[in-house]
């Protein structure tokens, strides 16, 4: 498998393919604040729970998974193994499982989720991968639905469009594929399924929210470069009722206070671009203790990544 670590000093965060057309949608909150003011988010912090949604991501755990493993790279003192399995709306999900080697078994596992546009593999991922691995962590790669190995047609990534439905699918699924990806940890016995946490960044943070608060399953998670509020999208209609109904399942802040009392974890930059980070702190700010937020003084694509890795590793470290 070719080396996809970047250097020390190389920064994170790309968003690639046909969906940075609309990262517009993403920053659009920073225009709000600075028209309207606090205020606007005292009113839009009223987000819509009108869908039962906390029962939109049931599933049935009988169904089988069909799971496929093969090894991709057996060094000694780690291995990379292929996943496949089936998820909810039969759903092929794509996934990478690195095990380190000369450690005691079963292990902890450490589910990590790339940003809108990206993959498994893609270079900040591949070195937070490396990073865990050394520090005796098994990691789960998941491709994001419609990413990846499991790319079919791509449209604009636009909740407000004319394919903003096929948007909402991609994180709604992936919250599902998540879940589907706990049901295989707990089938490996070199996996502690007790021991799982999660780091998820960007669109992977905003989806790894979701997860956390309806899997409990995953014991500490770590959220970076992500926020919530997601009615902001839609501007001056952002306090419509249909907007709030449309984001009600993909809204962070309907389920990060459902982590609590797990230990959560935000990271975020102070002048991050495409997150606003008022839509940071308001999803911080509806999140129960115990929690914590850890500012950066950089923008969404240079927080370094010694650091911000190194920052969940600690956490990790103390909570897993």
């Amino acid at each position: 498998m070719a080396a996809l670590t970047p250097r020390a000093h190389e920064c994170i965060w790309p968003m690639t393919m046909k969906f940075s057309k609309k990262l517009r949608n993403w920053t659009i909150g920073i225009g709000i604040l600075a028209v309207v003011g606090i205020g606007f988010f005292v009113v839009a912090n009223d987000t819509s729970e009108s869908l039962p949604v906390t029962k939109y991501y049931d599933y049935d755990t009988a169904v089988p998974l069909k799971d496929s493993v093969r090894s991709i790279h057996d060094t000694a003192d780690f291995e990379v193994l292929s996943i496949s399995f089936k998820s909810v709306h039969d759903k092929k999900v794509t996934a990478l499982l690195s095990l380190p080697k000369n450690v005691d078994t079963p292990l902890p596992v450490i589910i990590l989720m790339h940003g809108l546009g990206d993959h498994k593999a893609v270079d900040y991922v591949a070195f937070g991968n490396e990073l865990f691995l050394k520090n005796g962590y098994a990691v789960l790669r998941l491709d994001i639905s419609n990413h990846g190995d499991r790319k079919g047609d791509v449209y604009d990534f636009d909740l407000t469009g004319k394919h903003k439905y096929w948007a909402r699918d991609v994180i709604s699924q992936t919250v599902f594929d998540l879940r589907r990806a706990v049901d295989f940890i707990e089938t490996r016995k070199e996996l502690d399924a007790d021991r799982i946490g999660d780091y998820g960044i960007s669109l992977g943070g905003i989806i790894g929210t979701i997860f956390c608060g309806v899997e409990d399953r995953v014991k500490v998670p770590i959220i970076v470069l992500a926020g919530g509020q997601m009615n902001l999208l839609y501007e001056a209609g952002a306090l419509s009722q249909d907007a709030k109904d449309f984001v009600s399942i993909i809204e962070p802040l309907n389920f990060v206070k459902k982590i609590a009392p797990r230990p959560f974890l935000m990271l975020n930059a102070k002048n991050d671009e495409i997150v606003p980070p008022m839509m940071s702190k308001l999803l911080f700010n509806k999140a129960e203790k115990p929690k914590e937020i850890i500012w950066y003084d950089a923008k969404h694509r240079d927080a370094p990544l010694e650091i911000i890795y190194g920052d969940g590793l600690n956490w990790f470290n103390k909570y897993l």
